[in-house]
Formats: structure tokens, sequence, C-alpha cells
């Protein structure tokens, strides 16, 4: 899956846990989010399936499958997103033109032909993910996780999968990769580092025990991606399935 934060530093082993920590509680929210899944990032930028499609290894319609799996998602992500765009909370992220689903709809016609909504169907993965991301409805501080998950992922590992797709299976952003086109958004480093100002904004509204369950709900958002990728590489390449 598309993800933000990249490896691991390298860390000297000498190092204790210790100053890690107080490094992390004094760096910005932005920042202790992004370091709270430098573990999740590393599995998923080491998951067969993602490593295969990076490769251009997988065939056009795993990565059709992958695009079908998107849809729902965020179909799910951006219909609680209008719900809560007057939340105190969750609306400091609500972007609209983040909103992704008219594009994945566009790239399902590429890639399904005009029929394509009777020629998709979530998986059992994709179905627990949109539901968790369903319940985030009653819960805005649980929505900033996973809007952070998808939405940063796409702006910053997902461009690499878009150059890929082009490349492999002969598509482009009138089609077929469009979901991964933020044109819209002018300039993707200075928009990214708005987005992460927000959240460090957003700190100031939670306390402990929320701040602590945004990355608690980080976190599970990363498996249940994780979870969605797994399915799709048992069924579209044995060798990319964990």
């Amino acid at each position: 899956m598309p993800t933000e934060a990249g490896r691991h530093p390298t860390e000297d082993p000498d190092r204790g846990t210790r100053r890690d920590a107080d490094e992390a509680a004094d760096a910005p929210f932005s920042e202790r989010l992004k370091r709270a899944t430098w573990s999740a990032h590393e599995d998923a930028e080491q998951h067969g399936f993602s490593r295969a499609l990076l490769e251009g290894a997988l065939p056009r319609e795993s990565y059709a499958a992958m695009v079908a799996q998107h849809y729902f998602a965020y179909a799910a992500l951006e219909e609680v997103g209008r719900s809560l765009a007057a939340d105190p909370v969750a609306g400091r992220v609500v972007h609209p033109e983040l909103f992704r689903v008219p594009a994945l709809e566009r790239d399902l016609t590429a890639l399904y032909g005009a029929d394509w909504r009777e020629r998709i169907a979530p998986t059992a993965p994709t179905r627990a993910y949109t539901e968790r991301i369903e319940r985030t409805a009653e819960d805005p501080a649980g929505y900033v996780a996973h809007h952070y998950t998808r939405y940063l992922g796409d702006l910053s590992g997902g461009q690499f999968i878009r150059r890929v797709a082009e490349r492999a299976y002969g598509l482009d952003q009138r089609g077929g990769t469009a979901f991964y086109d933020f044109s819209a958004l002018g300039s993707l480093p200075r928009f990214k580092a708005r987005y992460r100002a927000q959240l460090d904004a957003l700190e100031l509204e939670l306390d402990a025990a929320a701040r602590e369950h945004v990355v608690d709900e980080t976190r599970l958002a990363y498996r249940l991606n994780m979870a969605v990728l797994a399915d799709l590489g048992a069924s579209f390449a044995a060798d990319a399935a964990v």
C-alpha cells in the first residue's frame, strides 16, 4: 500500500528507548503519529503484493482489483467525511479537493468498462475495513486516523504506484490512474506540509487519551489495509501473498 513515512531511520544500537521516547514526546503531533507507525510503514513496503505491484510484476487484472477495493474504501471514507465536515476535530482534515471517488469511477470505467458497478464487489477484508471507517461517523478523532492513513499515503508512496501502473499497463490519468492525479492541489509538498500543520494544530483540541486513540486507530487502519492486500495477493499471485 502507499505509505507516507518511508523506512526506519538508521539508529545507533547504543541509544536507549528512553531517549527515543523523550524525543517523541517533544515532537509535533504529526511527527509523533508518523513515528508511531514506522513499523507498519515498513511492513507495507515489504508486503508481497505491494512489492510485486511496484515491480510491475502483477497482471493488469490484479491492479484493477486493487482499484475496485479502493473504491469501496473511499466511498465510505468520503461519505463519513461529508457528515463530519463541520466537526471541530474531523473537519480540520476534510478537504473536498482530496475526494477520490469521481477519479476512481473514471478508472473503473477504463479498467472494467461501462458496466463496472456490476463487475466488482468488496472482499471480506474490504468490508471489515469499510465497516470500521463507517463507525468513525461517531468517532471524529478516529476518522482523522483513517483520513491520514489513506490520503497522505496516496500523496506520497501512491505516486510511485501511478508511474508503475502507467508504464506496466499502458494507463494514464484520463482513465486508469486518475486516482493518483492530485494536480488540483497544486504543489504536493506544500499541501502535505499544510496538512501536517493542521494535524499539529489539532493536538490542541485533543486530550492525551484522544491523541493516543488517533495513534492506535492509525495502526489499526494499517492492519486493515494490509489484510486487503494479503487477500488480493492470495487471489492473484501466490508469490505475492504474505
